[in-house]
């Protein structure tokens, strides 16, 4: 079925020249979404700019599937694009992206972002773990937190008997870890959640409260240096389909993408944070975790990054990894990952 579809296509074109190539691309994320609005919707105008007009992206206005199936769709070529957290995928194809979603790695979206793009997409070899489609980026948002309705996290006693919605992958190790209880959902499904009691807290970034109305579902908000987690983000296209596409337009396009586009929506996620603290201002009590906390994450995060790091297999070091990615962002941690974050 892809082989016809790509001989039509390829029949279609060599019968009308002028004609441009229209790649389809599924946004699970509200249409308004600051990342959507500054970061997806201007790389598909470039693209027809670079490209000179021979290929344009079209957004859908609502999802061709559910968010945890997006890369499937782009893998199947039930979407030519796509975007999505590796953690949605509830399988192991994507083991080495937990790269990025530990804790302490940083607090600047775009350095976390273009740190991202290199380590994981080069000695960690990304492209791998992303067979049947071509990578137009990876990126990671600002610094995760940790949001509740029902009491500071003073110690880690305060964690005991927390239902806390997570996206998946480490950060549901580490609540786990703490005391709480994960329940996995994706970003669209948390307002219902927390609005009716069915959970306590989320992981979830400052934008994200704002930009999924949570303010009034949230009293606390706590803070670590470099980020108590972070998640990890895919943007694909269909490999056939860009195979497809001519030597020239690939070129033009993998220009725009891969490191570029990791600062493009890096500084789209920067800002979005920045407005959402100032929309909020002082309706959440956001607070610095204390000592006795930070220690705790950090006695944690260490065993799962250790166990992370040896679970990856001959030819990969994930410790290695880890460091050249905090080496990156600027992130200084003292012999292990509890001893703090500066």
């Amino acid at each position: 079925m892809k082989t016809w579809k790509l001989a039509l296509a390829g029949l279609l074109a060599s019968a009308a020249p002028g004609l441009a190539e229209e790649l389809i691309m599924s946004s699970w994320l509200p249409p308004k979404h600051p990342i959507v609005v500054n970061a997806f919707e201007p790389w598909a105008e470039e693209v027809e700019k670079v490209t000179e007009g021979r290929v344009t992206v079209r957004i859908m206005g609502k999802p061709l599937g559910s968010p945890p199936a997006h890369f499937d769709m782009a893998r199947d070529g039930i979407a030519d694009i796509t975007y999505g957290l590796h953690s949605f995928t509830e399988d192991d194809r994507f083991a080495r992206a937990r790269l990025g979603q530990f804790s302490f790695l940083g607090d600047d979206a775009i350095a976390n972002s273009k740190a991202y793009w290199n380590v994981y997409g080069g000695d960690l070899d990304a492209a791998s773990e992303h067979e049947g489609t071509h990578l137009l980026g990876l990126f990671m948002h600002g610094p995760g937190l940790l949001h509740n309705n029902v009491r500071k996290i003073e110690s880690t006693a305060d964690m005991q008997g927390l239902k806390v919605r997570v996206p998946g992958g480490y950060v549901a190790d580490l609540v786990s870890s703490l005391g709480a209880t994960p329940l996995f959902m994706s970003s669209p499904e948390v307002y219902e959640k927390l609005s009716r009691g069915v959970i306590d807290g989320v992981a979830f970034t400052y934008e994200a409260v704002t930009a999924f109305n949570l303010t009034d579902y949230v009293k606390y908000s706590m803070t670590v240096p470099g980020g108590i987690y972070n998640t990890t983000w895919f943007f694909v296209i269909n490999e056939d389909r860009w195979e497809s596409l001519s030597e020239e337009d690939r070129a033009a396009i993998d220009a725009i993408s891969g490191e570029a586009f990791a600062e493009r929506v890096g500084k789209a996620w920067n800002d979005a944070d920045v407005a959402a603290k100032e929309e909020i201002g002082d309706a959440i009590d956001f607070y610095a975790a204390p000592d006795e906390v930070v220690a705790a994450l950090g006695e944690s995060a260490s065993k799962l990054e250790g166990a992370w790091s040896e679970s990856l297999g001959e030819g990969f070091d994930g410790a290695a990894a880890l460091a050249a990615f905090r080496q990156a962002t600027g992130v200084e941690i003292a012999g292990s990952a509890g001893d703090g974050a500066e």
